[in-house]
């Protein structure tokens, strides 16, 4: 058997199945994540056609390349077959997080309807997590 999660001394050893969710959901997010981090960096026109103009492009270029680091650190966990709980922490960290500021900020008004889009998106994610944990 194979080893995915390991904190310290101690080792998480499943079958099959389970140890390759972990690892799909870090590909997946990861692959998400760097697509929709690089984007406004690459083409900031066409994310606001989208997403809606903003006023601070420096911030949307900012939140891009943390987005992008994250997508990125996603990949490489799962490239070396290492979902630590660190890196597990990190994934359904951000998809709270960002799924947490979509919902306040449509609500608000601040910003388009579109990101809720995205919040049932870092929603279902986070809920991968949490089923991957479970199967342990």
């Amino acid at each position: 058997m194979a080893t995915i999660i390991s904190a310290g001394t101690t080792t998480l050893r499943s079958h099959p199945e389970a140890r390759s969710l972990p690892t799909a959901l870090a590909v997946g997010q990861g692959l998400l994540y760097l697509a929709t981090g690089v984007w406004p960096l690459v083409h900031i026109e066409s994310f606001q056609a989208v997403t809606g103009p903003k006023t601070d492009l420096w911030l949307v270029q900012t939140v891009g390349v943390l987005v992008s680091v994250i997508g990125a650190v996603l990949l490489s966990a799962a490239s070396a077959k290492r979902i630590t709980p660190e890196v597990v922490l990190l994934a359904v960290g951000a998809a709270v997080g960002l799924a947490a500021i979509d919902v306040v900020f449509v609500v608000r008004g601040v910003i388009s309807t579109v990101y809720l889009a995205d919040a049932a998106v870092e929603i279902a994610l986070a809920a991968g997590w949490a089923y991957a944990a479970l199967r342990k």
